[in-house]
């Protein structure tokens, strides 16, 4: 069985996006408008005080990352 190589990030590596509101710092991939990979670490899951639910996302981290996608701080891949 051959294992093919994941790929994806050679076209939109996970950058780092920051929270305003608590400043916790995720890294982020965004594939298209629609579809965004978070990628948490302790740290930020500890800093961050709107992460009621771990399957769900902060509502300020979520209108960081749009503005980060808006303003071409993060790319988003489809868009390309």
């Amino acid at each position: 069985m051959t294992t093919r190589q994941d790929e994806r990030l050679l076209d939109g590596p996970l950058l780092p996006v920051r929270c305003r509101r608590c400043a916790a710092e995720v890294l982020v991939r965004k594939s298209s408008w629609e579809q965004t990979s978070i990628q948490w670490n302790a740290e930020a899951r500890e800093a961050c005080t709107g992460l009621d639910d771990p399957h769900a996302t902060c509502p300020a981290l979520r209108s960081a990352i749009q503005e980060a996608a808006l303003n071409g701080a993060i790319t988003v891949v489809e868009a390309e």
